[in-house]
């Protein structure tokens, strides 16, 4: 599974983005999908996740501003109210199996985008 970010970049504090990441293939199987970020000299944290039967889960930060959604094995990241403490670069993650609620830890995942700037000035 080969996975691709699109539609970072900068915007000002209360503005809104949509992040794209679409996956090459999981066959017949059940996946989960996730964004994660990581900001300069901050550990990577659990953003968003999705899995292909629609459950969901956010992180605190983050519940109320975002929404993930899933077509097509292509998942998307709506974010408005942006934040200054937003600013992160922004990756996308990916694994089969089941979940209740799919998971915000990095560990749970194999596969990874190769990241997408956001940056949200005040």
């Amino acid at each position: 599974v080969s996975l691709m970010e699109s539609g970072g970049g900068s915007v000002q504090a209360g503005g809104s983005l949509r992040l794209s990441c679409a996956a090459s293939r999981f066959g017949d199987s059940n996946y989960y999908m996730a964004w994660f970020r990581q900001a300069p000299g901050k550990e990577r944290e659990g953003v968003a996740a999705i899995t292909n039967y629609g459950t969901t889960s956010y992180s605190d930060p983050v519940k109320g501003r975002f929404t993930v959604s899933l077509e097509n094995a292509q998942m998307h990241l709506e974010m408005n109210s942006l934040k200054p403490e937003d600013t992160a670069m922004y990756y996308c993650a990916a694994d089969t199996g089941y979940w209740r609620a799919p998971p915000l830890r990095a560990s749970e995942y194999i596969h990874w985008g190769q990241g997408i700037q956001v940056i949200v000035s005040s």
